[in-house]
């Protein structure tokens, strides 16, 4: 397979859809700091105009374009937009996604069809319209999110959990027939933990709770965006943001049993608020609510992490080893000093029995 050959960013066009909120916006901004071309697309046009204008103003290169991804036609006209006003496509991240909170005999069909019409379909249409794309520009990369839930479903949304693990076996094969047909493209599941967005005041709610929250320990937004970016220059297999879900991934694979219970008990107290969200602001799962944020307006109910060792493990394991290696080899000398020195303290206590003093004084 050819190496996929990434340009540095500040060289690149980037598409990234769900742009006007959440992950996507974060990542938006973050492209467009360090220098690259992004076409921002979403549902929400007055989002998106106001977002685009904003970069503008700071220097940066924007555009905008309208698409529901479940609509393939409006997603390969944001495509020629970017070809149109950038030049051509570099990266595409698949970052749209809505989510629904209930049981799975609560949610209706067409409510879980829906869902997967945006956060698998949607996965589905952008990857192939990339695909199409950066053969033309001879190499790129796609980006998909998925979630820690891709890896271990989630009690209460189960058609959210259902589509990132399709997600996930989605972009395994596309990765694997792109290099099974010499294509130089990089394709690359993100996989985060809980994040602090307005993910939670976005869903469709049929729990009977005012509102739901993230279960903690929650992430920053731009820590998503920060491994996006990375995958856009770095060709990687997968990226998991936030060790908290991860360990969660970790104990489902290993004690699923186990892990089940615990759901069952805590599942329902950990994803429900008593806030609820502002009006314009809930259920985009039809439609288009109110955008432009990154993080939630409702407060976290514990701290968001700004950092995850995890996540800087993976994108700099080079450093991050040394860093290790260095850290034990202080601890080891810590350790070695210290045995040294209690070893001199007791060759210097004086023993109780006279007959061994000179046997164990030091002359």
């Amino acid at each position: 397979m050819p190496t996929p050959r990434l340009k540095p960013l500040d060289r690149q066009v980037i598409l990234i859809t769900g742009a006007s909120s959440g992950i996507g916006l974060a990542a938006t901004r973050l492209a467009a700091r360090r220098g690259a071309a992004v076409l921002l697309v979403s549902r929400n046009g007055d989002a998106l105009r106001g977002i685009a204008e904003q970069l503008r103003e700071q220097g940066g290169r924007a555009d905008w374009a309208v698409a529901d991804v479940a609509d393939r036609d409006a997603l390969e006209a944001a495509a020629r937009k970017a070809e149109e006003v950038f030049g051509g496509i570099d990266s595409w991240g698949n970052d749209a996604g809505v989510s629904t909170y209930g049981t799975l005999e609560q949610v209706p069909v067409e409510d879980q069809r829906r869902l997967f019409e945006t956060n698998y379909w949607g996965v589905v249409h952008g990857s192939l319209i990339a695909a199409q794309a950066l053969r033309r520009r001879g190499s790129g990369a796609i980006v998909n999110i998925g979630s820690v839930l891709s890896d271990r479903a989630m009690i209460f949304q189960g058609a959210y959990s259902a589509s990132k693990h399709a997600v996930k076996a989605f972009t395994d094969t596309l990765r694997m027939e792109l290099a099974h047909a010499g294509a130089p493209i990089s394709v690359t599941l993100i996989k985060p933990s809980g994040i602090e967005t307005p993910f939670q005041e976005h869903a469709r709610n049929l729990l009977g709770s005012p509102g739901t929250r993230v279960p903690p320990p929650a992430y920053d937004p731009r820590l998503v965006a920060r491994a996006i970016l990375h995958a856009c220059e770095h060709p990687r297999r997968d990226i998991v943001v936030g060790f908290g879900g991860h360990a969660i991934a970790l104990m489902g694979r290993f004690l699923p049993g186990t892990t089940d219970r615990v759901m069952q008990a805590i599942g329902k107290p950990i994803q429900t608020s008593g806030r609820a969200p502002a009006p314009a602001r809930a259920d985009n799962l039809y439609a288009p609510r109110g955008d432009g944020t990154e993080k939630s307006l409702n407060r976290p109910v514990a701290p968001v992490r700004r950092t995850s060792l995890l996540l800087e493990a993976q994108l700099h394991p080079v450093t991050t080893a040394a860093a290790l290696a260095g850290l034990g080899a202080l601890v080891a000398g810590a350790l070695a000093a210290r045995r040294l020195a209690e070893g001199r303290d007791l060759m210097h206590i004086r023993p109780r029995d006279g007959r061994h003093a000179g046997r164990n004084r030091l002359t």
